[in-house]
């Protein structure tokens, strides 16, 4: 016998044999209760698994936004105009330079989160950002605002001691 002879007839076994498992595998999952409860017990178990280690992920990065935030307030920011100004400037440009490469999206944040804290007007640059920002790193940058009580954007007025009614970041 030939060697392709050969080659090509265990080829055709295994093949075979793979095709008779998927039917034996689908004729199985169609008719054994057992096997179906099995099937999704499994799917399930999986499902939770994914759900507890999306929660434990949030929670790690919850902590994470909360030291980042910390760790800048205690750096503190500048109070000279001139120096908010460069400040402000040098923040922006490197949030923009880590949103890009995609690196790391927490220290993306914390940079427009300490340009956020320099800037006279608050609103408008929150306006600039939900224009130029990824989304993700923006849902980062809105919890590091949600955790700093000093930070003021609520929406049409509503900071604090506005009694408008209308639900706002503070």
């Amino acid at each position: 016998m030939k060697t392709t002879t050969i080659v090509a007839a265990t080829v055709g076994t295994v093949v075979t044999g793979l095709i008779a498992y998927a039917v034996y595998f689908d004729h199985k999952r169609r008719t054994d209760p057992g096997f179906r409860k099995a099937l999704k017990r499994e799917s399930r178990r999986q499902a939770r698994a994914d759900k507890e280690e999306a929660e434990a992920h949030g929670a790690k990065q919850k902590e994470a936004i909360k030291a980042a935030v910390d760790g800048a307030k205690e750096e503190g920011f500048p109070t000279d105009v001139e120096e908010k100004e460069a400040y402000f400037m040098n923040e922006v440009a490197q949030g923009e330079t880590l949103c890009q490469d995609g690196s790391d999206q927490v220290e993306a944040a914390l940079c427009f989160y300490k340009a956020l804290k320099v800037y006279p007007q608050p609103r408008d640059l929150i306006s600039i950002y939900d224009k130029t920002v990824p989304k993700p790193v923006l849902d980062i940058l809105a919890e590091m605002i949600a955790t700093d009580p000093s930070i003021s954007v609520g929406p049409f007025g509503a900071g604090p001691g506005s009694d408008s009614g209308a639900p706002g970041v503070e």
